[in-house]
């Protein structure tokens, strides 16, 4: 939760957008300063996304590796995707990407994390699902695999060689670092999760 200033505190004079596009819009917030004056922010405004720490039976955790062209090469991350379906429901969303990208359904769903990925200068939330009890499942009807994921592989790592890739520098993705020491956190020690549908 995040808590918000007081009235008064931090208020926004003015925006100015920048730039917008079909995920972010980059605008320029003039904003009153406690102790007095004004001071520009550059804000990136993010439709923000979901990821899934999917962990089977077996306890090993759904790992997907995908080039990211911002960081120019390949990381390994959790099942994820974007917020941009109209009206879709986090958890629905969560559902879809797993489906989408793992071919994987879950019995038990969970709200493992809620990240503000870079808060410093941009709005995009993160909400890291825990799925278990997983089950293979066709493509969704009308999905089509292109652009980077035509190249991307899953694998399935258990739980303590992932958390050892996170210490290691091997998961880098925001994200997938969350969702791996989440879930081995709360496996170890059957931590109170929310419920899925608390995003």
């Amino acid at each position: 939760m995040v808590e918000p200033a007081r009235p008064g505190e931090y208020e926004v004079l003015g925006t100015e957008v920048v730039h917008e596009g079909r995920i972010t819009t980059l605008v320029k917030d003039t904003v009153a300063m406690p102790g007095g004056g004004d001071s520009v922010r550059e804000v990136v405004r993010h439709i923000g996304a979901v990821a899934v720490a999917a962990v089977d039976d077996e306890g090993r955790i759904v790992l997907v590796r995908q080039y990211r062209h911002p960081v120019r090469g390949y990381l390994w991350e959790l099942p994820a995707g974007l917020r941009d379906a109209d009206g879709e429901a986090p958890l629905a969303t969560a559902r879809r990407e797993l489906a989408e990208e793992a071919g994987l359904a879950a019995e038990r769903w969970s709200l493992l994390a809620t990240s503000y990925s870079t808060p410093g200068f941009c709005t995009e939330q993160v909400l890291v699902y825990l799925a278990e009890g997983l089950i293979a499942v066709d493509l969704p009807e009308g999905f089509v695999v292109e652009h980077e994921e035509l190249d991307m592989t899953v694998e399935r790592v258990p739980l303590d060689e992932a958390v050892q890739r996170v210490f290691a520098g091997g998961i880098r993705n925001s994200s997938a670092v969350i969702g791996v020491l989440g879930a081995a956190h709360a496996r170890a020690t059957g931590a109170t999760l929310r419920p899925a549908d608390a995003g």
